[in-house]
């Protein structure tokens, strides 16, 4: 009898610790928001391709497959919005789209694209300035917004 409540009691001590270790894991990672906003879109066709990145090499992604997370949101009145969620703490690169065709990619005229591009951290895009993932990071330690300028070629 005494064998088996042993047993009982180390198998309710073995749960107990294992779903307490469950529940307070990762206690001390904390989890955040980012709120990103594009304005002066040239007008307020389509949608806007939200794409955020959190690995170097990531950026460019013409065909946006390399993210971390992407959202599609609505345009009003030539801007738009969206809040990436519980995000961990990290280095991240956001790049955006003004998809005016709703087609969910990068379409180009000569070598240039016909639709509006952006990227954190820059402003223009040029023979020396190509974006990239280090140009284009940021390091999110808490809930942030940030605003991303749209650049039509």
């Amino acid at each position: 009898m005494d064998i088996i409540i042993k047993q009982v009691v180390m198998l309710f001590t073995t749960c107990f610790l294992f779903f307490y270790a469950e529940n307070h894991k990762d206690k001390d990672t904390y989890n955040y928001n980012l709120n990103v906003t594009v304005e002066n879109l040239r007008n307020s066709k389509g949608l806007v391709l939200f794409a955020i990145y959190n690995k170097d090499g990531s950026i460019p992604d013409e065909n946006f497959e390399k993210y971390y997370k992407i959202q599609k949101e609505k345009i009003i009145d030539n801007r738009a919005e969206t809040n990436f969620k519980d995000l961990p703490e990290g280095t991240y690169a956001v790049s955006i789209l003004h998809d005016e065709n709703e087609n969910s990619k990068i379409d180009k005229g000569f070598l240039l694209p016909k639709e509006g591009i952006g990227f954190s951290n820059i402003t223009k895009i040029g023979i020396t300035n190509k974006p990239n993932f280090q140009k284009a990071s940021f390091e999110l330690k808490k809930d942030s917004k940030i605003t991303i300028k749209i650049i039509y070629m």
